[in-house]
């Protein structure tokens, strides 16, 4: 069952920045990393960002040198001894990810409506090709709860580094991240759960090309 704990505190804040300049700043330095769209990020309430999951690095990606803290959802499996307490002690919230209860659903919420980001992976687990995979559905209802505005998130480049069954990254080569325009709450409510799945599946994957075109590479066949 996930637990929400209040992770606001002062300590915890410094802590966060400690680590994200050392993990953010080392991305940065491995690869050319560019990004698109961070004006499209709201400066403050809720807001749910749906990214596309190329490597191990995408959390340092999504978030980078953003001035709001994201919250990340790991499996709950990963917190247990030192990593998990190391995994606790940033902005996280531990989910089932092979049965999500409506507990889990709940915390996630209840996270949103205290006016933070949730970054959430909808595909489920990392690409096996490169290209974004069909999403899982129930993102939606997350928003019609708490009102959030979600932000369509893609990343291209860190897949051909450090591909899903790789042990270690390959240093070099340039990566893209791209903030996609807010999706208001009435918009995805008013189309309904599989409208709505069908919908952002064609937003990931135009910005994913429109990312590429941006970076000189060619488009991947989506159709």
């Amino acid at each position: 069952m996930a637990e929400v704990k209040n992770k606001d505190g002062v300590f915890r804040r410094v802590w966060f920045e400690f680590w994200r300049f050392i993990s953010v700043g080392l991305v940065w330095l491995m690869y050319r990393v560019t990004v698109y769209g961070k004006e499209n990020i709201p400066h403050a309430g809720p807001v749910l960002v749906l990214s596309n999951h190329q490597s191990f690095v995408d959390i340092m990606l999504c978030q980078g040198w953003l001035g709001r803290t994201f919250y990340y959802v790991p499996r709950d499996t990963l917190f247990v001894g030192f990593w998990g307490w190391m995994i606790d002690s940033f902005y996280t919230i531990p989910i089932n990810q092979d049965q999500p209860t409506l507990q889990s659903m709940k915390a996630i919420i209840e996270i949103l409506k205290r006016g933070h980001i949730v970054c959430l992976y909808p595909e489920g687990s990392r690409t096996l090709d490169g290209k974004i995979d069909e999403i899982k559905p129930g993102f939606s209802l997350l928003v019609r709860r708490s009102g959030a505005v979600m932000i369509p998130t893609v990343i291209d480049g860190v897949f051909e580094r450090w591909p899903r069954g790789q042990k270690y990254p390959k240093l070099g080569g340039r990566v893209g991240v791209m903030y996609g325009k807010p999706i208001p709450a009435e918009h995805i409510k008013e189309l309904g759960e599989e409208k709505f799945i069908a919908e952002f599946n064609q937003t990931l994957r135009q910005m994913h090309n429109d990312l590429r075109q941006k970076m000189g590479k060619p488009s991947l066949d989506y159709t």
